[in-house]
């Protein structure tokens, strides 16, 4: 029996590292997860990582050929296969997680951020199957932002182009985690959300089914589901966030011109809740020739999977690319 090649995917999070191997049509083959101890220097993590790789891969030697490694990291850059400062992470300055890997495998490396990972995975195995152009835009506890043009990732010149998530929404506006005030994604994420709901509490004396959650505790599902029940404070929540991100992804278009938006993550799960608001406000605030001709997409991945399908389709990226050359 022929030997069937595949990838190593990779998603390093701030409580978890996920890794699993996948085809090259996407379909997963094996799949595991350890902590990833982010007090913890890099290297303890990646060799971590390779002894549980090798433990994952021993029932399946014969069967498969790895042909090399994708990860997606926070604050990753693709140029270098370095991370840098990362949030989450106690990983002071530059690591350069490429060299660390190639210490164990002989083998394509290549390292980007995850909201870029997500925009290969859609477009090799998800909504984006087909497209050259498009944003995928991630609504997690921040706002990622992933984007191909002409069917290549935009990285700028050092690496850490689309960051659509620290866009200017209000210069005197909320505070954002990375030291600036009004970013988008203070608005338009989960967290975000949260705040909103917070404000509105504040502000309004509206009856509602949230007042009795702590802010600590409140989370954007549990608003959503609020909103499910007719809430009034969650729906107005809701009305808002989506109404800022519409705004702001208009300006995405008027320099990118996509044929497709596409939302992914935690928020994005509310459906109709996020997405009608969105539409509705990039439609409004669209340039007239840009109107009626962006579509806006859920993601075709199934949110589980898609962090490792992002990492893998990232290497099998450049696996074909070389093939081509």
């Amino acid at each position: 029996m022929a030997m069937i090649d595949v990838t190593l995917g990779v998603d390093i999070g701030g409580t978890n590292t996920k890794f699993g191997l996948v085809d090259r049509e996407g379909k997963g083959i094996t799949e595991m997860s350890i902590p990833t101890n982010a007090h913890e220097p890099a290297e303890n993590l990646i060799a971590r990582l390779h002894e549980k790789v090798e433990e994952m891969c021993r029932p399946l030697t014969g069967k498969y050929t790895l042909k090399g490694i994708g990860i997606g990291a926070p604050n990753a850059n693709f140029y270098r296969g370095t991370v840098e400062n990362p949030p989450n992470l106690n990983w002071k300055g530059v690591v350069d997680v490429a060299a660390l890997v190639r210490k164990y495998y002989d083998l394509p490396v290549a390292v980007t951020n995850d909201a870029n990972a997500a925009a290969l995975g859609e477009m090799l195995y998800g909504a984006a199957k087909g497209m050259k152009n498009f944003v995928v835009i991630t609504l997690g506890t921040g706002l990622g932002s992933g984007i191909v043009a002409g069917g290549d990732l935009v990285y700028g010149a050092d690496g850490f182009a689309g960051e659509i998530g620290h866009t200017i929404v209000d210069p005197q506006g909320r505070e954002c985690g990375c030291g600036g005030r009004g970013h988008l994604e203070t608005y338009a994420s989960a967290t975000g959300i949260c705040r909103t709901v917070g404000e509105l509490l504040s502000r309004r004396r509206t009856e509602s089914e949230l007042r009795a959650i702590a802010p600590r505790d409140l989370t954007s599902k549990m608003i959503a589901d609020a909103a499910g029940r007719g809430d009034g404070i969650a729906k107005e929540a809701f009305e808002f966030t989506g109404r800022i991100l519409g705004m702001k992804l208009s300006d995405s278009v008027a320099h990118l011109s996509p044929e497709a938006i596409i939302l992914f993550g935690g928020l994005a799960s509310a459906g109709a809740l996020i997405f009608d608001p969105t539409k509705r406000a990039l439609e409004e605030y669209l340039l007239p020739i840009f109107r009626n001709k962006v579509k806006l997409l859920p993601s075709g991945l199934k949110e589980g999977d898609a962090a490792v399908l992002g990492a893998s389709a990232l290497i099998w990226n450049e696996i074909l690319k070389q093939r081509k050359q």
